[in-house]
């Protein structure tokens, strides 16, 4: 009696210590939840950062001096008659140029959707030039040939320039893909300037002849710190890193409709951090 008592004592040591060195698994203490959730980025709040950018800008001068011609030509014979000042004189031209800014805006978040307003400014410098001159001669008035002259040319300096947007994203894990579209906003040197002239030189029979006659002009138009506005859109994904701080990377497509219009299109990495 003794050796079974012996016996099932020493059984029972054995099935304790084979228990206690069991692993502690998760479906052993009755819970499938440890380690499978995921946690979920908060995008509502106010945020701000800063980026750096690069870029290219089409500035179209075709038609930017028209209206200095019309003006100087407003009383002129030839130009009822012949419509001088849209003949064609300027182009376009490309530029790149490197800039950096800021932004700063507000999320709302619904689930995973997010909708955000943002103010986004860039400091750059996109500088273009074009100009051009044309020469016609034709007969008018009656016994006359008359050699008419216009020239034209154009400068624009962008330095500043923005957005105000409104963005839509949908939050993936830690990451926020957006599209945006908004105001455009910026501040230009336009400097412009126009002249013609014209020479009558007499053709006829008339005894004695009647005398040739000549006129020209110029006029010029600053417009130096000129505030332009466009629209504006563009694509880009938010990163979040760590508590609140956040990678940026995007593409935006600002149109400037002035005297001279003008395309920007820059691509940006940034970083910024949600309050």
């Amino acid at each position: 009696m003794r050796r079974l008592l012996l016996v099932a004592v020493m059984c029972g040591l054995v099935s304790g210590a084979q228990a206690a060195d069991m692993p502690d698994l998760p479906f052993l203490r009755g819970s499938f939840t440890e380690g499978l959730s995921r946690g979920t980025v908060n995008w509502g709040g106010a945020y701000v950062g800063a980026h750096a950018s690069h870029g290219a800008a089409d500035m179209d001068f075709t038609n930017s001096g028209q209206d200095l011609l019309a003006k100087l030509l407003n009383n002129v014979d030839i130009e009822s008659q012949f419509n001088i000042s849209k003949w064609p004189l300027l182009g376009k031209a490309h530029m790149q140029n490197s800039g950096y800014g800021g932004f700063i805006g507000y999320n709302w978040q619904w689930t995973d959707a997010v909708v955000a307003i943002e103010l986004n400014y860039t400091h750059g410098n996109f500088f273009g030039a074009n100009g051009g001159s044309q020469s016609r001669s034709f007969q008018y008035p009656t016994d006359y040939v008359t050699t008419a002259t216009i020239a034209s040319a154009a400068t624009m300096k962008v330095t500043d320039y923005g957005s105000l947007r409104v963005r839509g994203g949908y939050a993936i894990d830690n990451f926020l893909p957006y599209g945006f579209a908004g105001i455009a906003m910026g501040q230009a040197n336009i400097n412009r300037w126009a002249t013609y002239s014209a020479n009558y030189r007499y053709v006829g029979s008339a005894i004695p002849a009647l005398p040739d006659y000549s006129g020209s002009g110029v006029l010029t138009d600053n417009a130096n710190s000129h505030f332009i506005t466009g629209f504006a859109g563009g694509v880009g994904v938010d990163v979040m890193l760590y508590a609140g701080l956040f990678l940026r990377a995007e593409w935006e497509y600002l149109r400037f409709t002035s005297t001279v219009d003008t395309t920007i299109n820059t691509v940006r990495a940034g970083l910024g951090y949600k309050f």
